[in-house]
């Protein structure tokens, strides 16, 4: 929106952690855009009607255990909207691969399309990400290198990754 001068909007269907919403409505007001909330995939269209003015939405899904087939199925039901959309995937550098492995592979049967790392500031281990992005044919996308938000997420690219590897 700053650097583009796009019209945004936000949805967000993170009504599982308290104060999510009113985190993120924060933000969309401190941005002046606009926030709609959905409790179900039913409200979904009146979401998109409401933003159809604009240039490109953001949603917001809640991060909770993979492992919940109910939870990835209400997911699913959201991931599947219609319309152009990408899906990234967001995983902390800070889990183990094994487990980055197996939350990859029980998303992947939905349309992932490129991955997002958190926590960099709190890892010196970079190997996931190659054997991530290989394994699932995953684009790279953004990593966040804190907590301040937007200053602390930047575009990760291939050779940032391997300048962290080389230790560069």
């Amino acid at each position: 929106m700053l650097k583009y001068h796009r019209k945004v909007g936000f949805i967000t269907s993170d009504t599982y952690r308290i104060a999510a919403v009113e985190q993120l409505r924060t933000y969309a007001t401190i941005l002046n855009v606009p926030l709609e909330v959905v409790f179900s995939p039913q409200d979904l269209p009146k979401a998109f009607e409401q933003l159809k003015d604009r240039d490109i939405i953001f949603m917001d899904t809640a991060g909770r255990n993979f492992r919940n087939e109910m939870y990835v199925s209400e997911l699913n039901s959201l991931l599947h909207a219609g319309g152009k959309s990408e899906t990234f995937l967001v995983l902390s550098l800070t889990t183990k691969y094994k487990d980055m492995k197996a939350i990859a592979d029980n998303f992947s049967k939905f349309k992932l399309d490129k991955v997002l790392f958190t926590k960099m500031d709190e890892t010196d281990s970079y190997g996931a990400v190659v054997n991530l992005v290989h394994d699932f044919q995953l684009q790279l996308s953004y990593v966040t290198n804190g907590q301040s938000v937007p200053d602390d997420i930047s575009e990760l690219s291939e050779q940032h990754i391997v300048d962290l590897l080389l230790g560069g």
